[in-house]
């Protein structure tokens, strides 16, 4: 048994992996995004109310679709990863990695000794309760580790991050960075798009799969255009408020227009929530 995420980033030349966010924090709405055809979903421990007793119910929840659930854990931190893998999870993506220290120590919290420290745990979810041949001797080979890059201070050590054993690829988080670059919320501002294609051309020359996350389809393809050869279109929240106020939007107007000139007397219904602007997260 190897890694499906690992897996899919092997065949991103062929099939660009695409993906979206949970964060719901609902079971049912999971499985429901994972049979909606996406490659892989990120079930967000950082911004979401989510208890480790969720993450194993929305783990069980798309289990049985073709989707490959990767956790973002809340932070990088020994004990809150070694739990996440003991529930379940076979790839994390941490966050706020700044520099090769702090992704060896990531990599490290993934895996047994002698390669690491987690805490071993012959009973758990990640070993079928007991079950899984050889389960100590064959676990490090089969998670895997994103990290997080999220200001411009850890981009300007992306060679050394990446160079990391055991690190299987690099995320730019748009959000965070165009903060950090004083552009809060401007995800596609010229500076941090220029930066972002850095990124992605010194991650290319590496051979290391590099991803990011979009509000909007035409956001995410300007990532893709700026060389991301993996990809998360908003969230199931974000595409569920962008579609609630898509049609709450042509119901009314099509309704107005099926009432002008009327003297029915009906006040009229108030204008809908516009949709997120395409340079906001959206997820």
């Amino acid at each position: 048994m190897g890694n499906a995420f690992r897996d899919r980033l092997a065949r991103r030349a062929e099939q660009c992996p695409v993906g979206t966010w949970v964060m719901s924090a609902s079971p049912l709405v999971a499985e429901a995004i994972g049979h909606a055809g996406f490659d892989w979903a990120v079930i967000d421990m950082e911004h979401t109310p989510l208890d480790l007793m969720e993450v194993i119910h929305l783990l069980q929840a798309v289990a049985g679709t073709p989707m490959t659930p990767v956790v973002r854990v809340p932070w990088n931190e020994t004990v809150t990863i070694k739990r996440v893998l003991d529930a379940g999870a076979h790839t994390l993506l941490v966050p706020f990695v700044q520099d090769a220290e702090q992704a060896r120590a990531a990599v490290a919290a993934t895996r047994y000794p002698p390669e690491g420290v987690r805490g071993m745990a012959g009973m758990s979810r990640s070993s079928r309760f007991g079950t899984a041949p050889n389960h100590l001797v064959q676990a490090n080979t089969q998670v895997s580790v994103i990290v997080q890059l999220e200001t411009p201070q850890a981009i300007a050590q992306l060679e050394a991050i990446a160079a990391v054993p055991g690190v299987d690829g690099l995320f730019v988080g748009p959000g965070d960075l165009s903060g950090a670059m004083g552009y809060p919320g401007q995800l596609t501002h010229p500076d941090v798009m220029a930066l972002m294609a850095d990124a992605a051309a010194r991650a290319r020359r590496m051979g290391m799969p590099i991803g990011t996350v979009g509000g909007t389809p035409e956001v995410v393809q300007q990532y893709r255009a700026a060389g991301y050869d993996f990809l998360a279109i908003a969230s199931d929240l974000g595409l569920m408020m962008r579609a609630c106020a898509g049609a709450l939007q042509s119901v009314r107007s099509a309704g107005s227009a099926g009432s002008a000139g009327s003297s029915a007397g009906v006040a009229s219904a108030p204008p809908a929530a516009s949709a997120a602007p395409a340079s906001s997260s959206g997820y």
